[in-house]
């Protein structure tokens, strides 16, 4: 028989079988859906099921299913390698299988042959994490990914089919959670892409008392015993991708997700805390004794202690993050670690400042935090950040963050406000709230006095003064830069207020002197500044533009507030006062003809003002921002858009004089 004829044959007996295959999963593919009816979406997952079986010890172990569709060309490129992260000092990740499900009918299997294991790419924090890479290939849309891994460490697990159910004897000791015989986990039920189904279950022993509770949603769930353990399941079908908005709050404080731990509250967890460090990282050696004592040998009270060595800590241990080893990630690196290497991550600081104040004399411990989201009261570990606490009196605890404040003159970042915190403490402590910090803490205030001429030069100087987070939003501008650099930043800041300004002189705080707040003093000639139209003098008053108005210095003007209403919560980087005033002689035989008028605003959320008014000869101009907190509920979106809206609109209207 022709060879052709055979290969033929052969062909569409092959396609006919994939045809009559009854896999389940392929009506699901092929009913999943198209580009057409997600238009805005590469891929689609079809089913995303993690299953979790918790230990006595508290370790676990996680089988992860997913099947993903492609959609578009985007997708192929998306799926063509997946990325799977781990800590090998802490957690253990294999892929099981893998398989593609070809439009055309056709199965794969991907070889794990060509699974990839190498060293994760790093940047300041250098502790060992590795990725596993595994090679998916070539897709067309309408191809799907069927993936199984197993997991096991400290929040995902499962590895090889021992007698898992005695993994403390079989090696796996190290992937036990540190907090020993508890187990917590964070689920999100959101995701970038659609998803028809995700799940998620979960085992345990049934001495273990699981809490759970479910935010921002509903999920579908139940539970049963299962012998001698119970069984928990959750699951949410068609999860659609979050329509963000501009400024909103994080993810995980808006979208649904599950928590899920077994220690029974936070007083349990700060407990842990503090004593899984206590004998560790706090021991005090000759050499930071020493240390302490030089720098503290000035300083009149506790205060001043306090000020010196959050700031020596701040500034001269640099962020860097070296292993230590077993007990890296949760354990605070030893103080005498941290002082000779000059290096370590926010909790190495933090550590070494809680050594530093002790060898001070002062009653000090570490606290965790969560910057850039919200803490729930389920305590599972939503923590990211490590900051320092001094006990300065009974149920007096002050927070201090030698991570955030570099060439800052704050001790504890306001940046940093409505932000829950656990601390470490003999006593146990529960979840607490950083409080509001007041926009006066935060003033930035320009003053000046100018001098228009009837040719419509203008020529004056004006003293910018700053301090908490506006001093920091100025003084890094400079600190971040090299000395010698420093005229462009200037230059840049006042080229934006004219391009034909001649600065006749500049005067300027040490940047790395925070004893006093930042303060620029800065001398101008500006030709032609005022624009000459017949009898008429058209200008904007200098300090109307908003010196030093650029994204960092002055985030607020460049906020994205075109939408109207928001569904979402909303933050800023911090509370800010913001003041303008200028006093304008102005040129003989010229009158006012047009002042411009604004809306004062006042609210929960800002305050504005801003007018003119002449006398005599001089016309005076003020502006009044307050923005009240750092974090604000939707429904303060109207109040607050309408303050930045009106203090835009003033950078951009015009004064107009006319010859008498």
């Amino acid at each position: 028989m022709n060879k052709k004829l055979i290969t033929g044959i052969l062909f569409v007996f092959t396609i006919s079988l994939f045809a009559s295959d009854p896999h389940p999963y392929r009506e699901m593919i092929d009913n999943a859906g198209n580009a057409d009816k997600y238009s805005n979406a590469s891929t689609i997952v079809i089913f995303d099921s993690m299953d979790v079986e918790v230990m006595e010890s508290g370790l676990s172990y996680v089988t992860h299913h997913t099947l993903t569709k492609v959609l578009k060309a985007g997708g192929s490129r998306e799926l063509q390698s997946l990325t799977f992260g781990y800590d090998p000092q802490s957690a253990y990740v294999e892929i099981k299988e893998a398989r593609i499900f070809r439009h055309d009918g056709r199965v794969d299997t991907v070889s794990l042959q060509s699974v990839l294991d190498h060293t994760a790419p790093a940047r300041a924090i250098y502790w060992g994490a590795r990725e596993k890479i595994l090679p998916v290939g070539h897709l067309r849309p309408g191809d799907a990914v069927e993936v199984i891994t197993f997991r096991k460490g400290f929040t995902y697990a499962l590895l090889q089919q021992t007698d898992e159910r005695r993994s403390d004897q079989t090696g796996d000791e190290r992937f036990i959670p540190p907090m020993r015989g508890h187990f917590y986990d964070i689920v999100p039920f959101w995701s970038r892409t659609p998803v028809l189904l995700k799940s998620y279950t979960v085992s345990l022993p049934l001495e273990k008392n699981l809490q759970y509770q479910v935010y921002n949603g509903e999920l579908q769930s139940w539970s049963k015993l299962d012998q001698d353990r119970m069984r928990f399941h959750f699951e949410k079908k068609d999860i659609q991708p979050l329509q963000r908005e501009a400024h909103m709050v994080a993810t995980s404080d808006v979208a649904t997700k599950l928590l899920l731990s077994t220690s029974p509250d936070w007083e349990a967890k700060s407990l842990w805390f503090y004593n899984v460090n206590e004998n560790v990282s706090f021991n005090l050696t000759p050499e930071i004794i020493a240390k302490v004592e030089a720098l503290t040998k000035d300083c009149k009270s506790d205060e001043e202690k306090v000020s010196v060595l959050t700031h020596w800590v701040a500034d001269e241990i640099r962020y860097s993050g070296l292993t230590m080893g077993e007990g890296e990630g949760y354990t605070l690196h030893p103080a005498e670690m941290t002082f000779r290497d000059r290096c370590g991550v926010c909790k190495d600081k933090a550590g070494m400042l809680v050594a530093m104040l002790r060898a001070a004399g002062l009653e000090s411990y570490a606290a965790m935090t969560m910057a850039g989201s919200r803490i729930d009261r389920i305590p599972a570990d939503q923590f990211n950040h490590s900051v320092t606490i001094w006990k300065r009196g009974e149920d007096d605890y002050v927070l201090l963050d030698p991570t955030w404040v570099p060439h800052t003159r704050e001790l504890w970042s306001s940046r940093e406000q409505q932000q829950e915190y656990l601390m470490g403490v003999p006593e146990g402590a529960d979840l607490k709230t950083t409080p509001v910090s007041p926009p006066q803490n935060h003033p930035l205030v320009v003053t000046g006095k100018s001098e228009l001429k009837s040719d419509g030069t203008l020529t004056g100087s004006f003293t910018l003064t700053a301090d908490g987070q506006a001093d920091s939003q100025i003084r890094r501008n400079l600190t971040r830069r090299r000395k010698q650099d420093w005229h462009h930043y200037f230059d840049r800041e006042l080229f934006d207020l004219s391009p034909r300004i001649q600065v006749k002189s500049l005067r300027y705080n040490d940047p790395y002197d925070i004893s006093q707040p930042m303060k620029i003093t800065v001398d101008y000639e500006i030709p032609a500044y005022a624009q000459t139209i017949g009898d008429k003098l058209v200008f904007i008053p200098l300090l109307a533009k908003h010196v030093f108005g650029g994204r960092y210095t002055s985030p607020y003007l460049h906020m994205r507030v075109g939408q109207e209403e928001r569904t979402y919560p909303f933050r800023i980087g911090c509370s800010q006062l913001i003041e303008f005033e200028e006093s304008i002689r102005l040129p003989k035989g010229y009158k006012t003809e047009r002042l411009p008028e604004f809306e004062t605003v006042a609210g929960s959320a800002a305050d504005f003002e801003a007018g003119y008014e002449t006398k005599r000869n001089r016309l005076q101009f003020s502006e009044k921002i307050a923005l009240k907190k750092r974090i604000f509920p939707a429904g303060e979106w109207k109040n607050f858009r309408h303050a930045i809206r009106e203090a835009n609109s003033v950078r951009e209207e015009f004064v107009i004089l006319i010859k008498k």
